[in-house]
């Protein structure tokens, strides 16, 4: 896909907006930054943010490690997500009693109101962001996905 043509001898040239990694880092920013837009302003929430609560939403109880390596966020925005949803009251942290060391995160009873009202948000932008697709492009979209996941991580299954 990306353009690697020689370029008047200083070596092959990148074509951006033909190159994969770039032009999925850019869609998957715009597809995120686009349903953000509509939850930041009534909740309160960034992006990091919203992705803990998403994780904890349908996992409830894994650690800030856990929740790192199923989002693939660095481990400090995890942390700084963490602490900003622990300081408005939507997430807990509960030490584990077979390891002192870790804590266990959970959505207090105000952050899993806020995940309530933001799944439908969330499903209706997928909907709108899939609507140009047929069912079957739907499809093979989904097994490019995974075969891409596949690819760009073999040994550990991205979803």
């Amino acid at each position: 896909m990306a353009n690697t043509e020689e370029n008047t001898g200083s070596g092959p040239t990148l074509s951006l907006s033909d190159f994969l990694p770039y032009r999925l880092s850019v869609l998957s920013n715009t597809i995120s930054s686009s349903i953000a837009a509509r939850y930041q302003s009534a909740f309160g929430l960034t992006i990091w943010q919203w992705r803990v609560m998403a994780v904890l939403g349908e996992t409830p109880g894994l650690t800030a490690s856990q929740v790192a390596a199923r989002t693939a966020m660095d481990k400090v925005a995890v942390s700084r997500a963490v602490a900003g949803l622990e300081d408005v009251g939507r997430l807990q942290r509960v030490r584990d009693e077979s390891d002192g060391r870790a804590a266990r995160l959970n959505l207090t009873p105000e952050g899993q109101a806020v995940y309530s009202q933001i799944v439908p948000i969330a499903l209706a932008s997928e909907r709108d962001l899939l609507a140009g697709l047929s069912a079957d492009e739907r499809g093979a979209l989904g097994e490019l996905l995974v075969k891409l996941a596949g690819a760009a991580s073999p040994d550990t299954p991205l979803w």
